[in-house]
């Protein structure tokens, strides 16, 4: 059986280089680039990546498109700040010979301010990504893309290394971008908020995370993590309060 890596991309040149060579194993790997400022698309072309540049309608449908380039039998797609070890790059390898499934999940060890986090809902992480083509597809959203299949789903023992966040800043950018995204897509589901619902959806989320995750098992790193999924929150629904507020017509005065 043979195997395409699918990966989208945008100013990932601090990543993209070891989250190819942790891919090597696969016969075409496939990058869809939307407009790098950096050296992305370079080095994925050095490290034998087949690359195409392409425009942003959202993280769904930029995925399908990577997945409608692939040729192999089978498809893995993989983030930029992920990385297959070695161990999951041979039971992919075993797996395929002999498959159970014609998908398969795979968890996700992520690591924050270099620390390994095992709580806060961030671990196993299961999220699924390696599929036979023709089965499965992403789901047509601009953001929290996943696959979706009718077809029976197998769980892999391996897992991805997952760098999400290579500083706090790059966090808080992530933050307000999925935020914005997030709230559009709420409104236009015709969704609606308040101020107070706004505050209780970041209250809740601390203590999901938090106390309800464990996260204080993560220490002050979890205490930051937890933080920070609240005032992601509260960020998208103040936004999507805004934009129902735009949307209303104006009466005067």
């Amino acid at each position: 059986m043979t195997l395409s890596v699918i990966i989208i991309t945008k100013n990932e040149a601090a990543n993209i280089a070891d989250c190819l060579d942790s891919v090597r194993f696969a016969d075409e790997i496939i990058v869809v680039d939307s407009g790098s400022t950096d050296q992305t698309r370079e080095i994925a072309e050095s490290r034998g990546a087949k690359v195409t540049l392409a425009d942003w309608p959202g993280f769904g449908p930029q995925k399908n498109r990577a997945l409608d380039l692939a040729s192999c039998d089978w498809v893995l797609s993989i983030d930029a700040d992920e990385r297959v070890t070695p161990e999951l790059a041979h039971e992919i390898q075993r797996e395929l010979a002999h498959p159970r499934a014609d998908a398969y999940k795979i968890a996700r060890l992520s690591n924050f301010g270099g620390r390994w986090i095992r709580h806060c809902g961030w671990w196993p992480d299961h999220v699924l990504r390696l599929f036979k083509r023709g089965t499965a597809r992403f789901k047509d959203v601009a953001v929290h893309e996943s696959v979706q299949t009718a077809s029976p789903v197998a769980v892999l023992n391996g897992h991805f290394q997952h760098y999400p966040y290579a500083d706090l800043e790059t966090y808080i950018a992530k933050i307000n971008h999925y935020s914005s995204e997030a709230a559009a897509m709420m409104h236009a589901r015709g969704k609606q908020t308040s101020i107070l619902g706004a505050t209780g959806h970041a209250v809740w989320t601390f203590i999901r995370i938090y106390i309800m995750r464990r996260g204080f098992l993560d220490g002050k790193e979890g205490f930051i993590l937890a933080s920070m999924g609240a005032a992601g929150s509260f960020f998208r629904y103040n936004k999507l309060l805004f934009l129902n507020r735009k949307s209303k017509p104006q009466t005067g005065r």
